[in-house]
């Protein structure tokens, strides 16, 4: 597996509207919490782009804003400043009418905590049933296929006729998916969708997402902070203090011998005036801090630490 550190201004844009025909297009989202006072920025200019069909992961700790992204994506929140583009709906302009048919046909959301995805008096097909019941767009005779198919996609035929206080977490999360895709939306939102699961059963939930999205097509962005979610999708996406820094493509060879080799390279993100974040092993193991130098090649962009006579008189200041 080889590692390659790049610079690349895919996905950034030169200006705050996103371009391209990306199913979900950010471009410098920006999402400021005022609390007593104290403004806390969750997105300090994030850019993001997944195209049409692709299925993303979205991966960072505790406080870098991957959750402050999905509740905008959602239509649950809305954001401070820059823009922000789903399946051609504009986030920052729609009103509570279209919030509301946005959020009923063009997004499907799983969260995290089983409880909140079911309804608990509900059996699994009836909770399937019910956004197809509130959409009233398919024939009512139609209905009970989509829901069959549908628990038969996500391998969960076997508890239609159980309650979620029946079933077992990862049946909970696959019928939650079902639900979530019910009603054919653009663009699937996965918050943490492994976060109460054991590692078993959350590698049965993201191989679920995964064949959710190979057979409808369905735009999939999956929110964790489990770096492992990223060993089942083709691209990940590191968010780091409100913004994305660096994104891993994999991808599958084949050498000259016939031999298939799991490939991945991870590149920095570069924004549209320039700015990228480092990745924290690279930054420590040259002690890079406070100043470094750059050095324009023909082929790339050198970053060396500072000189120690440079560093001496900046910690004599």
């Amino acid at each position: 597996m080889s590692t390659t550190i790049e610079l690349t201004g895919g996905g950034a844009p030169t200006s705050a509207e996103p371009t391209g025909g990306g199913e979900i297009r950010c471009g410098d989202l920006v999402r400021i919490f005022a609390t007593d006072g104290v403004e806390v920025q969750a997105l300090q200019g994030l850019t993001l782009t997944v195209d049409p069909g692709e299925i993303v992961a979205v991966v960072g700790a505790s406080g870098s804003g991957k959750s402050t992204l999905l509740t905008i994506l959602s239509g649950l929140d809305t954001p401070t400043g820059g823009s922000a583009v789903v399946a051609g709906t504009d986030l920052l302009t729609m009103g509570h009418a279209e919030r509301v048919r946005y959020q009923r046909s063009t997004v499907g959301f799983v969260w995290q905590q089983t409880s909140r995805n079911l309804l608990p008096y509900l059996t699994a097909s009836e909770n399937v049933r019910l956004p197809l019941e509130l959409a009233g767009t398919l024939p009512r005779r139609e209905r009970s296929r989509r829901v069959e198919a549908l628990l038969e996609l996500l391998e969960v035929g076997h508890v239609a006729g159980r309650r979620p206080g029946e079933m077992s977490g990862g049946e909970q999360q696959r019928t939650a998916i079902a639900v979530a895709v019910a009603n054919n939306p653009r663009v699937l939102l996965a918050d943490e969708p492994t976060g109460e699961l054991d590692q078993a059963t959350s590698v049965e939930v993201l191989e679920a997402l995964r064949g959710v999205n190979r057979e409808t097509g369905v735009t999939t962005l999956i929110v964790t902070h489990d770096p492992t979610v990223s060993e089942h999708v083709a691209r990940t996406v590191q968010i780091r203090d409100g913004r994305t820094s660096t994104e891993t493509l994999r991808r599958t060879e084949v050498d000259e011998h016939g031999a298939e080799r799991h490939v991945a390279e991870e590149f920095a993100v570069l924004d549209r005036v320039g700015r990228l974040q480092l990745p924290q092993d690279f930054v420590h193991a040259l002690e890079l801090r406070d100043r470094v130098r750059l050095a324009l090649e023909p082929d790339h962009v050198g970053v060396w630490p500072a000189a120690p006579d440079q560093r001496k008189s900046e910690e004599d200041r």
